[in-house]
């Protein structure tokens, strides 16, 4: 019993909570992380991310020297909006909050990726 209500505990406490007036006019987003930061992870759940997942979705991916992966949300001015720590996330945990976020996931990485859902999760650009 008790067990249980730490894994729920725990669970809810590395999931991130979406702050839609934090992350008003979110436009983009990258991962930010270094190869050899995501080798030391005890959960290699990250790293399948990094390498498998995103180049399904229209994220950037920027290679930093010693730098924790982190996904950082952007607005169209390439602001940063929010900062957030996924070692602690799991690949699926992830790609449930780059898809409450309004990111586009493509099915494979040579698909296209449908006209409406091109400059996601970008609502109403200043340009």
């Amino acid at each position: 019993m008790w067990l249980i209500l730490l894994a729920s505990l725990l669970h809810c406490a590395s999931a991130y909570d979406v702050d839609m007036k934090k992350l008003e006019g979110l436009a983009k987003a990258r991962v930010e992380t270094c190869g050899g930061q995501l080798n030391r992870l005890r959960e290699l759940q990250v790293k399948a991310f990094v390498v498998q997942d995103i180049p399904l979705h229209n994220l950037v991916m920027k290679h930093i020297p010693g730098a924790d992966p982190e996904l950082v949300l952007l607005n169209h001015y390439f602001e940063e909006l929010d900062r957030i720590a996924l070692s602690d996330m799991t690949r699926s945990e992830i790609n449930e909050l780059l898809e409450k976020l309004g990111f586009y996931k493509k099915a494979q990485p040579e698909d296209e990726v449908p006209e409406e859902f091109r400059f996601s999760p970008a609502k109403d650009s200043p340009f």
